[in-house]
């Protein structure tokens, strides 16, 4: 499913007040503000929240007790010269850096973002502004400058390697798990699409040697800072999580396999972004020509790629692409994702995880997860709820060929307590990905642990589902903020207790027991352990596999 966020206004439950997301001062706690019902709960100054960092002093707030630093920068500018290079440290400032609001989003495409009002309102979207300056970090801490060394998480937002920023849903927010677990909470905007991932080094040598990467070093260049900067912040540089969701997932799997991450971080977190294998330089290098082609300069004048505006550089990048994958198509040859990390064997030695697992990823404890119902087909459309398995076979045609009826039943006999609608949901996004990971990952010396988020949202008459992205606002203790997600109350609160304080045993151990949850065994690839969040949170032991092994190998 395609995650674009954007701004939703709502008001919510009792016991909290109704403000704008968009707004930092609205960022919802799921704790209830009536202890100060009465008193003051935003605090901003002189000598309030102020920092310091290797480029100068920075100035937060404090709202309801956490510290807030949003929109640091972690990277210089990265228009002009900068572009398709290898982050640059920013320059240092005198005074002190207002770090009060979201720092720009990278470029990307904006034109109907709201289009959908229904993906609008599940996701809450919400984007600032667009722009090439764009490497920014935010940051929630429950203290600074107090010596204490707090474990840290830095969230690798999703929308693939095209889309998203660190803010652009509710649920990202970090106030409620650094509250709840006393730790350090991070996310970060960094370079994406063509601006990100256009591999020029074919054509332009050394000097664009990082260029098909450069959005991936920009995550590195985050963690360079978290490590640099972070014990001014309350935070432990020697315990640090990485976790991402859809595209944040596979930047997880993408950052254990570089070399230049290695020590930045401890324990990784795939959530529905199980992704084995990048793009493969051949296929990279010959998109880098096409885009020259397209922009009708020879080698020797690839430095004017820099110069334009990033919005025309992203249309003739996008047209490219498209010439690229027709001509591939031609050829009977496999289309590769046009614009994301490259196997250069540099930066990115190897497919992270195909055909077997990064070696640098050896002593990395994992939680990798997915949702039960990743695409809900019918959200908006109530006719499709009584479908039959025959229609399911009807619709699934295309994905599966002749094989369609065989795993269609395959499934209906794995699951039969679910209806027809929900086996076409379950088959447009399998789980076969996250546990070829997860299977892979097991191989290693560090524990691994797989999840399958199965709760059931009851919005849209029950037919949102367990979808894309929803899990997300559980594991940060958020679900009374991502009402459009799980309508609030003390139902999701529930799970999201035991779900959040399982992630900050992991975060504090690498084990995740200990925090809500049932005993939660280490994944094998013989036995399955799977850990089905839910209401009732249950280990069951790899409860699709009868369905998979009729899945095309």
């Amino acid at each position: 499913m395609k995650t674009n966020r954007r701004e939703f206004i709502q008001h919510l439950g009792a016991g909290t007040a109704g403000l704008t997301l968009a707004s930092p001062l609205a960022m919802m706690s799921c704790v209830s503000p009536a202890a100060n019902k009465d008193g003051q709960v935003l605090f901003i100054g002189d000598n309030i929240a102020v920092a310091e960092t290797t480029n100068g002093k920075v100035r937060g707030y404090i709202l309801r007790d956490i510290y807030h630093f949003l929109g640091i920068p972690y990277g210089a500018d990265t228009t002009g010269k900068n572009r398709f290079m290898a982050p640059q440290k920013p320059e240092s400032w005198t005074g002190v850096y207002p770090a009060v609001w979201w720092g720009n989003a990278a470029p990307q495409p904006m034109d109907n973002r709201y289009a959908n009002k229904y993906q609008a309102f599940q996701d809450a979207w919400h984007y600032d502004d667009v722009s090439e300056n764009c490497l920014a970090i935010n940051v929630f801490t429950t203290g600074i400058n107090d010596g204490k060394k707090r474990p840290v998480l830095l969230w690798m937002h999703g929308g693939g390697f095209t889309n998203g920023n660190a803010i652009e849903q509710p649920g990202y927010n970090g106030e409620n798990i650094a509250r709840l677990g006393d730790v350090v909470f991070c996310s970060v905007n960094h370079r994406l699409g063509p601006i990100g991932f256009s591999d020029l080094s074919g054509i332009g040598g050394e000097k664009y040697a990082a260029s098909g990467n450069a959005g991936m070093l920009d995550l590195v260049a985050a963690l360079e800072w978290i490590h640099d900067n972070i014990e001014n912040f309350g935070g432990d540089p020697a315990n640090v999580t990485i976790m991402g969701q859809s595209g944040g997932g596979s930047k997880v799997t993408t950052t254990t396999a570089m070399p230049g991450a290695k020590g930045l971080f401890h324990k990784a977190v795939v959530l529905s972004g199980a992704r084995l294998q990048q793009v493969d330089q051949e296929y990279s290098r010959r998109m880098g020509s096409y885009i020259l082609k397209e922009a009708g300069l020879s080698p020797s004048q690839i430095d004017r790629l820099q110069e334009m505006p990033w919005q025309d550089y992203y249309a003739i990048a996008t047209a490219a692409s498209e010439k690229l994958n027709a001509d591939v198509r031609k050829e009977g040859g496999t289309i590769s994702r046009t614009f994301g990390p490259v196997v250069d064997g540099i930066h990115l030695p190897q497919h992270p995880y195909h055909p077997e697992a990064t070696p640098l990823a050896a002593e990395i404890p994992m939680i990798i997860s997915s949702t039960k119902n990743e695409s809900p087909i019918n959200r908006d459309d109530a006719s499709l709820e009584e479908i039959t398995l025959d229609g399911v076979k009807e619709k699934l045609q295309e994905n599966y060929g002749e094989k369609t009826g065989e795993i269609v039943d395959a499934y209906a006999a794995n699951f039969p307590d679910q209806k027809p609608i929900q086996i076409w949901s379950m088959l447009l996004s399998t789980r076969e990905g996250a546990v070829a990971l997860a299977n892979q990952k097991a191989k290693q010396p560090a524990n691994v642990y797989m999840d399958w988020f199965c709760w059931q949202s009851p919005l849209f008459d029950g037919r949102q589902r367990a979808f894309h992205c929803s899990d997300i606002t559980f594991w940060f203790y958020n679900t009374d903020v991502s009402l459009s997600s799980t309508g609030g109350g003390e139902r999701p609160r529930a799970l999201s207790e035991k779900m959040a304080g399982s992630l900050l045993q992991f975060m504090k151990t690498g084990d995740p027991n200990g925090g809500g949850l049932p005993e939660w065994p280490v994944y094998t690839a013989e036995i399955g352990e799977t850990m089905v969040l839910d209401d009732v949170c249950e280990v069951q032991n790899d409860p699709d596999r009868e369905a998979r092994k009729k899945l095309p190998s």
